[in-house]
């Protein structure tokens, strides 16, 4: 059997996930979900790992979404069941406990961004575009993406990408503020490391309470959020990190975390 997924541990403490279904514009099989749904598991159980990169095999897809010709045989129930394993592929990544980046290798529509939308950064390559484009198949998005978009770069601009089901190009991504860089195709995934390692190079506890406080907190009101930052705050002060923090500091040198 030929893996779908690959992954790849890279300066120690980066996970690189790569979709490799090139010849299928990298889509979203029952098997390659399979696999991802396993390598997150995998990476979220390993505690070295404190930033994770998802990218795709060759320069033209990222992901195309859904893999439609698995899904031409499928019962309306079928379908329903399927986009629900995509939904809830994508939910696993958004809840993966570090930083996970999207490296955008080439276009990225339907599902595809859905799962980019999960990442919590996204750089793309410039020669690349990105849509939601459900409703020109008269269906909706299904796995995330109406709710992810939105809370991203607002209602309107969310409203105008789904209704239209446009895609539009990297640069105009990187304008709304749907990917927070745009890069040359080439410079892609040692740009993605860059910033995966400068990541990794703090403390991965506080990186995970950071991520904690931002995600839930903006699903809330000012003083709720307020009280979820101050409990994540709390827990990295117990931290052997956090001393090892201030002694580098002291020293002036580089700290070196542990995770503990």
């Amino acid at each position: 059997m030929v893996n779908t997924v690959d992954l790849k541990i890279v300066e120690e403490h980066i996970a690189v996930v790569t979709l490799q279904r090139s010849e299928a514009a990298n889509a979203l099989s029952k098997a390659l979900l399979q696999e991802l749904d396993d390598v997150i598991q995998k990476i979220n159980h390993d505690p070295k790992i404190y930033c994770t990169i998802i990218t795709g095999a060759g320069d033209k897809v990222f992901c195309a979404g859904a893999d439609l010709k698995e899904r031409k045989g499928m019962s309306e129930e079928q379908v329903i069941n399927a986009v629900q394993f995509i939904g809830e592929t994508i939910t696993a990544i958004a809840q993966m406990p570090m930083p996970v980046i999207a490296a955008l290798n080439g276009s990225a529509y339907g599902g595809g961004l859905e799962l980019a939308l999960a990442c919590d950064l996204r750089i793309a390559a410039e020669h690349i575009k990105v849509g939601l484009t459900e409703t020109s198949l008269a269906i909706i998005p299904g796995a995330g993406g109406t709710q992810r978009l939105t809370r991203l770069i607002g209602i309107g601009q969310a409203k105008r990408l789904i209704f239209t089901g446009k895609p539009i190009i990297a640069e105009e991504a990187s304008t709304l503020g749907l990917v927070e860089q745009v890069v040359e195709k080439d410079h892609l995934l040692d740009e993605a490391l860059k910033l995966a390692k400068v990541i990794a190079g703090n403390g991965p506890i506080a990186i995970r309470q950071a991520k904690v406080a931002v995600d839930k907190g903006i699903q809330t009101d000012i003083a709720t959020g307020l009280a979820i930052e101050h409990l994540c705050y709390k827990e990295t002060i117990p931290t052997t990190d956090r001393i090892e923090g201030l002694t580098a500091f002291k020293e002036k040198r580089k700290p070196e975390y542990q995770g503990k």
